[in-house]
């Protein structure tokens, strides 16, 4: 009886611990013609959606969370090779035995078993339609000149949730082919300077997009209030601020 009662406050403290540990990241949830889409704000390039009991996680960084106690993968979505983008603690911790892992040629050289998708690909993994999108600079350069994110290199995803399009910018600049992307529903645009965005650049990008919902993301140390005064007066697009880790 003893053990039996010592096993149940053991259960009880690892159920508040992982409730603990998911309560610091703030959810939105969003209607769609195939049920609600939890998006779980991890912080800097890291998101969680839960759609259709299926887990799809972008970009883990295990300097924000300890993903031991977040839930395993269905999905993951691995934008670029940036240890900070991929980062093998993380996804150790979030990859399981049946996760699907899609990423770029790039990272494929150091992650076994992904499925590689290059820029202008779509593909449907566990009923889900992924566009993989291009991702890149053009202004931010190193001291060499090369880009920090050359084009070619990157992804940014299109991800389709029932009638929802959800656009997951990765790291990129505001690049003329944002004007071909359709029918954005949401729109994660990062601004972490000098190697993204700057307030100007992501309004910029917000106007080619078009997105009914904009959340700015990997934004550093930028001043993300400058881009809600960029965006005041675009009709029909509504910036969410989001605490990100």
């Amino acid at each position: 009886m003893k053990n039996l009662r010592m096993l149940f406050i053991l259960s009880i403290m690892i159920l508040a611990s992982n409730a603990q540990s998911q309560e610091q990241f703030q959810l939105d949830i969003i209607k769609t013609s195939s049920g609600d889409l939890t998006i779980t704000f991890i912080g800097h390039g890291s998101l969680m959606f839960a759609f259709g009991g299926k887990v799809i996680h972008v970009d883990p960084y295990s300097k924000l969370a300890d993903y031991s106690k977040l839930p395993k993968a269905d999905i993951l979505l691995i934008t670029h090779e940036h240890r900070d983008h991929l980062d093998p603690v993380a996804l150790e911790k979030v990859r399981g035995e049946k996760t699907k892992v899609v990423l770029t040629e790039i990272c494929s050289a150091q992650v076994s078993g992904g499925t590689v998708m290059k820029n202008g690909d779509v593909k449907t993994i566990d009923g889900l339609t992924i566009e993989a999108v291009p991702a890149y600079n053009i202004v931010g350069k190193r001291e060499n000149g090369q880009p920090y994110h050359p084009k070619g290199a990157g992804n940014g995803y299109i991800i389709t949730f029932g009638d929802k399009r959800v656009y997951v910018a990765g790291d990129t600049e505001n690049i003329p082919e944002m004007k071909e992307f359709k029918h954005i529903d949401i729109a994660f645009l990062p601004m972490n300077l000098p190697y993204t965005m700057t307030p100007e650049m992501a309004a910029d990008a917000a106007k080619m997009v078009q997105p009914k919902v904009l959340y700015p993301y990997h934004t550093g140390d930028t001043d993300i209030t400058k881009l809600a005064a960029l965006m005041k007066d675009q009709k029909g697009i509504e910036v969410r601020i989001r605490k990100m880790q």
